[in-house]
């Protein structure tokens, strides 16, 4: 349970994130709020995850995958350059993940 409960977070930072970019500096009202509603909801499922997961491997799960996630979204949705370097550092963020993992 506490590892979908982690997906269940990364979904919600992911959306949260993405909703920023819509927001256009909180100048469009829904994807403001949005904002507010997705991180409160990702920090509620991450704090529900930590009760069965180390806080070392879930920060670092939370974020990496996150962050890789919506890197996808910015080239897929909404159009950012795939450059050699960005897909070298996804890939060592993505490794740390892992080893982190690992680790414990």
């Amino acid at each position: 349970m506490a590892w979908f409960l982690m997906m269940v977070a990364i979904v919600l930072e992911v959306s949260g994130t993405t909703s920023m970019k819509l927001a256009d500096g909180f100048t469009k009202l829904v994807p403001s709020v949005l904002i507010f509603v997705f991180y409160g909801a990702s920090f509620v499922a991450l704090t529900f995850a930590l009760r069965k997961i180390d806080l070392s491997i879930a920060y670092a799960v939370w974020s990496g995958v996150g962050t890789a996630i919506v890197a996808m979204i910015g080239v897929v949705w909404f159009g950012e350059a795939v450059t050699p370097l960005r897909v070298i550092s996804l890939g060592l963020v993505i490794a740390g993940v892992i080893g982190l993992h690992a680790a414990s």
